[in-house]
């Protein structure tokens, strides 16, 4: 473990961000993380560098994700199709199956060294899909997760009649470093996931906060709530931007 344990996380809103180059940015802090870590492996403890942990938020353009364990079938658009849509596509390395990504929908990207934390990834998963959980009871919206399924679901209770999910998860670790994360329905054009077999599950539904609520809601204030739960869960001392 980490000799010099860091909480402080750096936490990062950059607006609307092509996938790309949100994914490139996610890489470099990634990969220079694990660089810190490969090198405090070759000295001394007291000599170790700390590790940072960053949090970004942000919004894509419409873009559909295929994870390392999907299949290209899940997505029901054409190379043409995708241009009518004005979607991008990209095959990445987080796991899960196929999502979208487009305006409205908080994406969450946690890039943090869990030797900081706990080193549990189905204890980091679960956490990310309580401080969801959590952001969503302070609008009088119930949900939960399903046995056997990732994300953050509404009517999400055995032999519920209309199971929708709301919030998706897809992560990668390498030596306990995080990157991709999270998509949170807020606002988000439904629509846009008729295009898809969302996360290879054929059998439910996708909802947002607007469809559930019958009105757009304030981003910023949705985006504050869920940082906080998430820095509280965590434990983390935030630092926020200049």
């Amino acid at each position: 473990m980490n000799f010099k344990l860091n909480k402080e996380t750096q936490f990062l809103s950059l607006g609307m961000m092509d996938y790309k180059e949100a994914w490139d940015y996610q890489e470099e802090l990634f990969l220079k993380t694990i660089e810190i870590k490969t090198a405090n492996r070759k000295i001394e403890e007291e000599s170790h560098q700390i590790t940072p942990n960053y949090l970004i938020f942000l919004e894509h353009p419409h873009v559909y994700t295929l994870g390392k364990s999907g299949s290209e079938s899940n997505l029901l658009l054409d190379e043409n199709g995708l241009k009518e849509k004005k979607a991008t596509y990209y095959k990445i390395n987080r796991g899960g199956d196929i999502t979208y990504h487009g305006p409205g929908q908080i994406v969450g990207y946690p890039i943090l060294d869990l030797d900081n934390f706990f080193t549990d990834i189905h204890k980091y998963l679960r956490l990310l899909e309580e401080a969801v959980i959590l952001t969503l009871q302070d609008y009088g919206i119930e949900s939960g997760r399903i046995k056997g399924l990732t994300g953050v679901w509404i009517d999400h209770e055995e032999g519920a009649e209309n199971p929708r999910k709301i919030c998706a998860l897809g992560v990668k670790s390498s030596r306990w470093v995080t990157m991709h994360g999270f998509a949170f329905n807020v606002n988000t054009d439904l629509n846009y996931f008729k295009n898809i077999i969302p996360c290879g599950i054929d059998d439910k539904a996708v909802t947002s906060m607007e469809a559930e609520l019958g009105e757009k809601q304030d981003m910023t204030v949705v985006s504050n709530k869920l940082k906080q739960n998430i820095a509280d869960l965590f434990e983390m001392k935030l630092l926020e931007e200049l």
